[in-house]
């Protein structure tokens, strides 16, 4: 690596991590203002709890949201520094082309987009987890609710089906059970329930009273009685269903989650999907960012840093918003998710070859 690679490298990482180290404490400060009179309302709250709980949680959360921007003004601020100081002038003056010139900055967004693959797909998962809970308990004084599930439908295999009008998580008992088995479009058996309760301790399913028919060429087979226990291919967290826990599942749980649900009949499950792309599109747009920024930063113009940094800023800004489009678009029931995940990079990526081009003439 030569002197100029690592001179630039050091700018590119020094002031991304200088960005964020100056972003971060000005959000918290801005957060504490608003939820301080929250916190007091709970005497039995912590600092330490809060701290640990909510504020680690909050910096990992925050950190990983605004991480593209603070790459993006850093790379364009110090690149545009550069330009102003004619270093760039110097850098063409040697014969190093422009193609050349970007290696430093590609190898920085590679230690970048590998640090926020991790955040993604490992950290941020569990670290969500932590904060939504103390924000629903301390803060919004709200939970999820994860004890009660109504109508439930569930394709257990290819041509099982179940359904359930109510299920208590907690005590594991529902009612209203129906299950149904087809061969083709040919029902073959139904066994319906006013009551099912599911018996951890050996993983059976009790019905009371149930009643069974078979459906057969040369005849029906009709069973009833007031309770009997059976073995189902699911068990009562299978039947839980809530958009909000894509966020709390780490990648290799949330990929097996949506196989599972795939396999079972889940109706919409686009918000998981979205979740799923959007944990890889926005690390990659690293690259992508670096080299508009890059692209911007190196043209030096007649009203200085300050002309280059409210471009920046404005697309930035596009960006930004075209995430928080696509990612409400992507959770329809009729849209597809890594199309609309992908847009916003693959409209600046277009963007950042243009400019690539104009600036290597």
């Amino acid at each position: 690596m030569r002197i100029i690679d690592k001179y630039i490298l050091k700018k590119y990482l020094g002031s991304f991590f200088f960005v964020l180290i100056i972003l971060i404490p000005v959000i918290i400060a801005v957060d504490i203002s608003e939820k301080i009179d929250k916190f007091l309302r709970h005497t039995d709250l912590t600092i330490g709890s809060i701290i640990t709980d909510y504020y680690v949680n909050f910096i990992i959360n925050i950190g990983n949201m605004i991480l593209p921007l603070a790459l993006f003004i850093s790379v364009l601020f110090f690149t545009s520094k550069l330009a102003g100081n004619t270093e760039i002038i110097a850098i063409n003056n040697a014969k190093i082309s422009f193609t050349r010139f970007l290696k430093p900055y590609f190898i920085g967004a590679t230690i970048v987009t590998l640090l926020a693959l991790g955040l993604n797909h490992f950290i941020v998962p569990n670290s969500s987890k932590i904060f939504t809970e103390f924000s629903n308990t301390y803060i919004k004084n709200k939970r999820v609710n994860l004890k009660q599930v109504n109508n439930v439908n569930l394709q257990l295999s290819e041509n099982e089906y179940i359904f359930i009008r109510s299920f208590g998580m907690e005590r594991n008992n529902g009612s209203d059970f129906s299950y149904e088995r087809y061969e083709g479009n040919m029902l073959k058996e139904r066994l319906l329930a006013d009551r099912v309760i599911y018996r951890e301790n050996d993983s059976t399913y009790r019905l009371n009273n149930f009643y069974k028919r078979k459906l057969h060429e040369d005849g029906d087979v009709l069973e009833y009685g007031r309770r009997m226990d059976t073995i189902f291919n699911f068990e009562p967290s299978d039947l839980l269903y809530v958009e909000s826990l894509a966020k709390e599942m780490q990648t290799p749980m949330l990929l097996e989650y949506i196989a599972k649900s795939k396999s079972r009949g889940r109706g919409n499950l686009n918000s998981y999907l979205v979740e799923l792309h959007k944990r890889t599109s926005l690390p990659l747009a690293s690259y992508i960012l670096t080299l508009i920024a890059v692209t911007l930063g190196a043209v030096k113009r007649r009203g200085g840093i300050g002309i280059n940094l409210t471009i920046g800023v404005s697309l930035m800004f596009v960006y930004v918003f075209m995430l928080k489009i696509v990612e409400v678009l992507g959770a329809s029931a009729d849209a597809s998710p890594l199309f609309l995940v992908w847009f916003p990079n693959m409209i600046f990526g277009a963007l950042a070859i243009y400019l690539y081009i104009n600036a290597r003439k």
